[in-house]
C-alpha cells in the first residue's frame, strides 16, 4: 500500500464514530520542499485518521475509467507559454481538466463522509464551504526548502533551487487555474505552520491540537 494513503482502521473509535456524524477534514497545502507530506503522515498516525494523497489520484482515475499512470500525467499540472495551444498541449489541458473534475468529486465525497486528512489538489478551495474544514499550509523559508530538497535528492544548491522554484510555480499555477484566479496557496488558511521553526513533529502536534479543539466544540454542541 502506498504511504500516500494511510488506513486508520486501528483507531475506528476516533475516525469512525466521530467521522460519521461530524466529519472534520484537515486540508494540507504545502510549499514544495517543506515536507508537508511527511507532516501529514505523522498527523495521520497521531490522530488515527486516513491520509489521502496519491489515493485521490487512484480514485479519480477509477472514476474516469482510465489507467492511473495516464491520470498521473495530468496531476497538479497546467500548460502555459507559447506551446500551450498546440494540439498535444490542448489534449493535455483537456485531460487535466477531466482529472480535476473527477478529483473534485472524490474530495467532496470524502469530505462529507469521514474525518480525514487530504493533501493538496486544491482541497482547501473545493471544501471551502465545509464548516468542519481545517485549512493548513505547511511552509518554510526558501533556503530551508532548498536544503531539504538538496539533501533528499543529492542535488547541488543551484539544482535544488531550480527544482524548488519550478515545482512551487507549478503548484501555484494549478491553484490559479482551477480556482479561476479566486484562490492561491496562502488564501484563508486557518493555520500556517513553519517547518523550519517547529520541525515535522512540532507541526504535526500543532495541527493535531487544532483538530482536537474543533472536535471538542462539535461534541459540546450535540
Amino acid at each position: 500500500m502506498s504511504d500516500s494513503y494511510i488506513d486508520a482502521r486501528h483507531s475506528t473509535d476516533v475516525a469512525g464514530g466521530h467521522g460519521d456524524r461530524d466529519p472534520i477534514v484537515i486540508s494540507i497545502a504545502r510549499d514544495y520542499g517543506a515536507e508537508g507530506h511527511e507532516v501529514g503522515k505523522l498527523l495521520s498516525v497521531h490522530l488515527g485518521l486516513p491520509l489521502y494523497d496519491n489515493e485521490l489520484l487512484v480514485r479519480s482515475a477509477r472514476r474516469m475509467g482510465v489507467d492511473v499512470d495516464e491520470a498521473a500525467a495530468y496531476d497538479e499540472r497546467t500548460q502555459r507559454g507559447p506551446l500551450a495551444f498546440l494540439p498535444d498541449s490542448t489534449d493535455q489541458r483537456t485531460g487535466a481538466d477531466k482529472l480535476f473534475k473527477a478529483m473534485k468529486q472524490v474530495i467532496l465525497d470524502l469530505g462529507s463522509s469521514k474525518s480525514c486528512i487530504i493533501e493538496g489538489r486544491l482541497s482547501d478551495y473545493i471544501l471551502r464551504d465545509n464548516p468542519n474544514l481545517i485549512s493548513v499550509l505547511v511552509t518554510a523559508p526558501l533556503e530551508c526548502r532548498v536544503r531539504i530538497v538538496g539533501d533528499k535528492r543529492g542535488l547541488s544548491t543551484h539544482d535544488a533551487l531550480v527544482l524548488v522554484r519550478r515545482m512551487q510555480h507549478r503548484r501555484e499555477r494549478f491553484y490559479t487555474r482551477y480556482s479561476a484566479g479566486k484562490w492561491d496557496m496562502y488564501t484563508d488558511k486557518d493555520l500556517i505552520v513553519d517547518r523550519s521553526v517547529f520541525g515535522r513533529q512540532g507541526c504535526c502536534e500543532i495541527i493535531a491540537a487544532a483538530y482536537e479543539y474543533k472536535r471538542g466544540l462539535l461534541e459540546a454542541d450535540r
